[in-house]
């Protein structure tokens, strides 16, 4: 599934790209995703400017006026751009065409993503009012993810992948940051230091840094907006690396199954 640095790269890639464009027109080709596309979206967008385009968790918000096109990527999604009368192929679902004869394509194999029109306030909306914290924002530290857990005694890789409380960090991210942090994914949230809490806040935000770097991870179907591979995965400390030896210690990495998930750690320098 794209994570925050996958859906931040892509956002980056659209930037210079689509702010500041006309809508010409949308073509809706499978309304079924997640929630049905809105059948009035070429009649909504068609003749509004693209203001901006931000990034909520793993929500891109495209603004205009009077309201605003929220993306999700899904398990599976990714937006390109394309020249206009590239020929769509089976899960290329949503098409924007833009000013320039470019178009913005949604392209959903599982069908798990999202294209909705929001207007109002987007941070109103139910899709993301309750979204947690920001890893790249201020607020972010190691005081506020020690306020946030007291009381909890969920494992702490749970605790940093619950979208409430953290936006963004997904199973790969935690994993690593909980490597560089040296915190053990099974330790009760409720049951860690402050000073602890502090290394891992900036563990977390050093690990997306590097992914961001590095274009995200490339893990089955996901790729920039330009086509571009991500190859985080290439640079990863524990995740993946199961039996392989620690790059601090040389312990073998072990792999645990926290509910569905895979976790990668170092039994000796996580604790």
């Amino acid at each position: 599934m794209p994570e925050l640095p996958e859906v931040e790269t892509t956002r980056r890639g659209l930037l210079p790209h689509v702010v500041g464009r006309r809508v010409d027109g949308v073509v809706v080709r499978d309304a079924r995703l997640r929630w049905p596309v809105p059948a009035d979206l070429d009649r909504t967008l068609r003749g509004k400017r693209i203001t901006g385009l931000r990034r909520r968790g793993k929500y891109l918000v495209f603004d205009c006026p009077h309201g605003h096109l929220l993306v999700h990527l899904g398990m599976s999604g990714r937006l390109s751009l394309v020249p206009d009368g590239t020929p769509a192929r089976r899960h290329d679902h949503v098409d924007v065409q833009l000013e320039g004869h470019t178009t913005l394509r949604l392209t959903d194999p599982r069908r798990f993503g999202a294209c909705l029109w929001l207007e109002g306030d987007a941070e109103d909306h139910a899709l993301l009012r309750h979204l947690g914290l920001e890893p790249f924002d201020p607020a972010f530290d190691g005081a506020a993810l020690h306020r946030l857990s007291r009381g909890r005694s969920t494992a702490i890789k749970h605790f940093l992948m619950d979208a409430r409380i953290v936006t963004g960090v997904g199973n790969i991210y935690a994993s690593e940051a909980l490597f560089h942090a040296g915190i053990h994914p099974s330790r009760p949230a409720g049951r860690i230091s402050r000073a602890r809490y502090d290394r891992l806040a900036e563990a977390i935000r050093a690990t997306l840094e590097r992914a961001l770097a590095a274009g995200g991870t490339t893990l089955r179907d996901f790729a920039a907006a330009d086509g571009s591979l991500g190859h985080f995965q290439s640079q990863t400390a524990v995740y993946g690396r199961e039996g392989e030896p620690c790059r601090a210690c040389r312990a073998p990495i072990r792999l645990l199954r926290q509910g569905q998930r895979s976790t990668y750690y170092c039994p000796r320098c996580q604790r």
